[in-house]
């Protein structure tokens, strides 16, 4: 999980950008920020898919294959 500094840093740099603009070192801070946020959002948002399960209205479980075979796989580890 990203800091509550991380972030708050991630939104100084944009806000910033929009104004005055960024350094090259605050361009490349500014990046290296964004890339952290999205493999940790990514890494997340795959975390809560895989506890998904699928149900029809006659309760009956539909998960797809494909998810089924990587809540497996997850488990196995």
């Amino acid at each position: 999980m990203i800091s509550d500094e991380k972030l708050d840093r991630i939104n100084e740099l944009a806000k910033r950008e929009k104004t005055t603009g960024l350094t090259t070192e605050e361009e490349n801070e500014q990046k290296d920020l964004r890339e952290e946020y999205l493999k940790n959002f990514r890494t997340s948002f795959k975390q809560q898919i895989q506890n998904v399960t699928v149900v029809d209205e006659e309760g009956n479980e539909v998960t797809p294959d494909k998810l089924r075979t990587a809540k497996t796989h997850r488990r196995s580890y």
